[in-house]
């Protein structure tokens, strides 16, 4: 099959986020000799970079400060040719249609490339109440399989009453000693079977019709200020951690319209990591999957560049 010539384009692939995915796809696009540019952003911070130690990353049994394992996939990236830019994508539209090509600005300047991966990831939801910024890192933690090891033998309090609040108080109570489960109205939302599950669980209690005012500490969490929306009344908690699972928000809003998104924003995908979009690959927490960890990031990341090439290859008629 000879090469189709293609219309002026920058880069084969463009990569739009910084975190584990993005990295994990700059890594497999720059080694496969494919020109490739990552829009890092300037304001977004991966989630795993504000995380003070990782200890669930496969060959690194001592564990990790979250930072600096994202500054050895940066650094891995860049050895094999990954080109990175610190600003934040803005928009991005296509600017031609046979074959496809896209376009995303970023600061004063516009990129085009066959290919787009997004990898914006999410954030928790926060209550936005005193202590938890503060603390965050020192005892409020948005993870439990990420911190759940470091609370063995203590009391922490869990926020939130839907399926990832349950599924995660349950598995803290294979370290905790006792697990308050804190939710504001007066039944969980939770599926049926993850409720019996905590009704049962001996280590967990429930604290019903109730909102955490504050968390306390200096420098670290020693407990929570409480409230009852019903009665008013108004209570404190002794704990060692604050768990909060209030759900998630993507970093996904300059994409709407562009791709298919679930209720909730995030981008939804099939297993090769392909959105409805030509061209498209979305990797990472900004995907709708049930398990976000660095490891399935990094993984997301390594697909969506083997489906990216795959169909790179198809454009330029290639054989591969």
């Amino acid at each position: 099959m000879s090469e189709v010539v293609l219309p002026q384009y920058d880069y084969d692939i463009i990569i739009i986020g910084g975190g584990p995915a993005g990295y994990s796809a700059g890594i497999y696009a720059a080694r496969a000799a494919l020109k490739t540019l990552m829009v890092e952003g300037a304001a977004t911070v991966s989630q795993i970079s504000i995380t003070d130690m990782v200890e669930n990353y496969p060959g690194i049994p001592e564990g990790i400060n979250g930072f600096d394992l994202m500054q050895l996939f940066k650094k891995q990236a860049q050895k094999f040719g990954l080109e990175v830019v610190a600003q934040d994508a803005t928009a991005i539209k296509k600017v031609s249609d046979f074959p496809v090509i896209w376009e995303v600005a970023a600061g004063d300047k516009s990129y085009r490339a066959l290919a787009i991966i997004i990898a914006t990831g999410a954030m928790w939801r926060s209550l936005d109440i005193p202590g938890e910024a503060e603390l965050t890192g020192r005892g409020v933690s948005y993870c439990a399989t990420c911190d759940g090891p470091f609370y063995r033998g203590r009391e922490v309090i869990v926020v939130g009453g839907g399926d990832t609040a349950i599924q995660e108080a349950l598995f803290l109570t294979h370290f905790a000693n006792k697990v308050t489960v804190v939710h504001r109205r007066d039944r969980l939302r939770a599926a049926g079977l993850l409720q019996k599950r905590a009704f049962a669980a001996s280590k967990i209690e429930f604290i019903w019709d109730s909102v955490l005012e504050e968390i306390k500490g200096s420098e670290f969490v020693t407990g929570a200020k409480l409230k009852n929306v019903r009665t008013g009344e108004k209570s404190e908690i002794a704990a060692d951690g604050a768990f909060i699972f209030v759900g998630r928000l993507p970093h996904t809003e300059i994409f709407k319209g562009l791709v298919r998104m679930d209720k909730t924003g995030f981008i939804v995908t099939d297993e090769n990591m392909s959105t409805d979009a030509p061209g498209i690959f979305a990797a990472g927490d900004c995907r709708d999957k049930p398990f976000r960890q660095v490891v399935t990031a990094a993984g997301d990341g390594a697909n969506a560049v083997y489906s990216a090439e795959l169909y790179i290859a198809d454009l330029k008629g290639q054989t591969y």
